[in-house]
């Protein structure tokens, strides 16, 4: 493929974040296949059916699950949170691809940032909110 070639293809990005997990998805034409970085998407989410078939899952909710390839960068946190912030960058970049994709989209869900993250450690307790053990003599 000649530069100019890859210059004209649509690409449309979208970032996805859950817990300590970033995704930055790029949606290419092509035949469905899943990417990330630079693994095959069974391989990477380790063959699970809930996470594969959670990165799909925009995708399937318009049809176009054989039409555009995805391709991943994904760091920090571990394969749950990755896998959760790979279908929301999915999302944002099927709404770049087209505005009205947005509402079906946000019905079944798929638009929703998870605010949830790791509460921090407070002084004089051994985690967020483990106290150390209580004596009373």
């Amino acid at each position: 493929m000649s530069d100019t070639e890859r210059s004209n293809r649509a690409v449309y990005w979208g970032t996805g974040r859950r817990k300590k997990a970033i995704a930055r998805v790029r949606l290419v034409p092509g035949e469905g296949k899943v990417v990330i970085n630079g693994k095959a998407g069974d391989l990477y989410l380790q063959f699970n059916p809930t996470y594969i078939a959670g990165v799909k899952a925009p995708l399937e909710t318009l049809g176009l699950e054989n039409e555009y390839d995805v391709l991943v960068n994904a760091h920090g946190g571990g394969v749950t949170g990755q896998a959760d912030a790979i279908k929301l960058g999915v999302a944002r970049a099927l709404c770049e691809l087209a505005p009205e994709n947005r509402k079906p989209l946000k019905v079944e869900g798929y638009m929703t940032r998870d605010p949830r993250c790791k509460e921090r450690k407070k002084y004089g307790l051994k985690k967020a909110r483990k106290a150390p053990q209580y004596s009373k003599r």
